[in-house]
């Protein structure tokens, strides 16, 4: 069996938290893995390493290649979607690529999964893995169905008929209900939450592609080369509507006795982390007679007082304050702040790099200031800025600088200049991260301002390499 995990959406609906630069599955919500990495540790309990392929795009790639490192499974596969198209596309793609470069049969099973949910316990979903690849094994479809504990009006419903085993027959799948609809789905006991996650033989879900979407079939049967040439002319369109709501093989296997969220809103994390009061807190938070009340810090103190039925969520750049239950309001507010141009809607003041991270601190006319983390093992490119110099300043750890013709080993408390045109490069040989403050001074201060002139992670000719 092969995992493909989705990994390149860019959703908004957890702004300020996630970014189009810093999406929701890489987000760490009280937990010490990133949804990403949980997801991908759930799976090595039914796979090797090497049987993983993670569908993302460039974007994210030093994101998924530092998660997988973290989690153990270096020897997965990342697969670059050209554009983004959905994931009846990135399904085909991933399809394509698992043939060709895996080498795999008509027969192998594959089990797609989003890469952003929560699950648990992890060793009962991996036997239910195991169950419904099995019964894919036989020819079917199986979805892993969530049994409902509300009458939710946000998700999509599966109608189950008979078991067969601890896997159900489907009836029909049903759009998002009405709340009166919802609650005689439950009443009824046989509906289940779409969770996203299927499993098929790759000949199985060809053959669907071939009668409701001959495209996806040509790309799934096609070469790789193939494939990614002609995926921008693909439509865009989920894997339910082009296959599971008129597959007449679909099955389901519910998720009988396993906790699923998809954090897919503010108030699911608050259901998720709430105490006895319905409190959910997390970092440097004082509260006082707070029912009801979910609020996430980040560096500052935040102090709550009588509050009741909110969402507090603080970032450096972005206080987000909402009533419980309007929290999937906010990608309107997202959509605003794009059509506004606020760098808010895209970046964060923290941003990641495949050498670390940065933070800008302060900016104005003529000046930045940024905190730079710079982790074991790792460089800066080698690169001039033609409208700046720069200023740094050792933190922390050891650093070995290159300034023009010239080596020199940077410790902690000393600084150095760099000016306007000079070539440089900072590299940390040592095993804890390395930390500088960065003041650069010019009348053009942005990153565009980087001509690299070499570098470790393939950006001087602006390509990712995906795995072979």
């Amino acid at each position: 069996m092969k995992i493909v995990i989705l990994a390149g959406g860019g959703g908004t609906r957890l702004f300020p938290l996630s970014r189009s630069c810093y999406p929701k599955q890489f987000l760490r919500i009280g937990a010490e893995r990133s949804l990403f990495g949980q997801t991908v540790e759930r799976f090595l309990r039914v796979a090797e390493p090497e049987d993983l392929v993670v569908v993302t795009q460039e974007a994210y790639f030093f994101h998924v290649r530092a998660e997988l490192r973290e989690a153990g499974a270096d020897a997965a596969h990342v697969l670059l979607e050209p554009v983004g198209r959905n994931t009846a596309p990135a399904i085909a793609l991933a399809m394509a690529y698992c043939r060709e470069r895996l080498g795999v049969g008509e027969d192998e099973v594959i089990c797609v999964s989003p890469s952003d949910h929560v699950i648990r316990p992890a060793d009962r979903f991996a036997a239910l893995v195991k169950t419904a690849a099995a019964r894919a094994a036989q020819g079917d479809i199986v979805t892993l169905g969530v049994t409902p504990t509300g009458p939710e009006t946000g998700y999509g419903y599966i109608e189950a008929v008979e078991f067969a085993g601890a896997v159900r027959r489907v009836a029909r799948f049903k759009e998002k209900p009405t709340r009166e609809t919802a609650e005689e789905y439950l009443r009824a006991g046989n509906y289940y939450w779409n969770s996203g996650m299927f499993l098929f033989r790759i000949d199985t879900l060809r053959g669907e592609f071939a009668e409701f979407v001959p495209d996806l079939a040509r790309i799934a049967a096609g070469t790789l080369a193939a494939a990614k040439e002609n995926f921008a002319s693909l439509p865009s369109i989920s894997i339910d509507y082009a296959v599971a709501e008129r597959s007449r093989k679909m099955a389901v296997a519910p998720l009988d006795g396993i906790s699923w969220n998809d954090v897919g809103s503010f108030d699911a994390i608050a259901e998720m982390m709430a105490d006895e009061d319905g409190n959910a807190f997390s970092g440097d938070v004082r509260a006082n007679d707070c029912k009801n009340t979910m609020i996430l810090g980040d560096e500052r103190l935040v102090v709550g007082m009588h509050l009741s039925d909110l969402l507090v969520v603080d970032t450096p750049d972005v206080l987000l304050v909402a009533q419980k239950g309007a929290s999937q309001e906010i990608r309107e507010i997202v959509a605003k702040l794009k059509q506004d141009k606020r760098r808010e809607a895209d970046e964060n003041v923290t941003m990641y790099r495949p050498w670390g991270k940065y933070t800008t601190l302060a900016e104005g006319d003529g000046y930045k200031v940024k905190r730079i983390v710079i982790n074991p093992g790792q460089s800066i490119s080698l690169q001039v800025h033609y409208h700046r110099s720069e200023h740094w300043t050792v933190i922390n750890g050891t650093g070995k600088l290159t300034l023009g013709d010239k080596e020199i080993i940077f410790r902690e408390n000393e600084s150095t200049y760099i000016p306007i045109g000079t070539a440089h490069r900072l590299e940390n040989p040592g095993k804890l991260p390395l930390s500088i403050i960065e003041v650069q001074n010019g009348k053009y201060l942005e990153e565009d301002d980087i001509v690299r002139l070499e570098d470790a992670y393939g950006r001087v000719a602006a390509e990712m390499k995906e795995d072979a």
